[in-house]
């Protein structure tokens, strides 16, 4: 078993744990609650770079190892990254599990030391019809992020 986390932070007082878990070969299991956010849906995604010196704005990309577009979690066709919303209650607190098959915690597309991020609008999954659709869902800014690390 091997196990990652996330501490989100932000400067706009959004602010979370994310928990990962994956078994052997099997799908990745992400459990999470994130706080501080307006209420509804908000896109979820894993970014290319682990890098937060910019803030959430340096954390590149969408992961995509396989050049795909962006779509839903179900799709066929997606980026590895593309998680799709969380949903934050009236109180500003998302709370979630999502389990997935193209985000391992071992091997060559290992998102260990990349970025999870949280948007300020909801991701429209690829099929809004938007110019951003395709490649980011047009799900606004990025209001939370955090580097994924190994967790012992």
């Amino acid at each position: 078993m091997v196990k990652g986390v996330a501490v989100l932070g932000s400067s706009e007082g959004v602010k979370g744990t994310i928990s990962f878990v994956q078994e052997g070969d099997g799908p990745t299991t992400v459990t999470g609650s994130v706080s501080g956010l307006k209420p509804g849906l908000h896109g979820f995604h894993v970014h290319a770079l682990g890098d937060t010196t910019n803030g959430c704005m340096s954390t590149g990309p969408h992961f995509n190892p396989a050049g795909k577009e962006h779509g839903a979690p179900e799709d066929e066709l997606r980026h590895a990254g593309d998680l799709g919303n969380i949903t934050a209650g009236d109180d500003g607190t998302a709370t979630f599990t999502i389990v997935d098959k193209q985000i391992p915690l071992a091997g060559p597309h290992s998102i260990i030391g990349r970025a999870v991020v949280v948007h300020a609008d909801p991701d429209d999954l690829g099929k809004g019809g938007h110019e951003l659709s395709k490649s980011t869902g047009n799900a606004g800014g990025r209001v939370a992020c955090g580097i994924i690390g190994l967790q012992g």
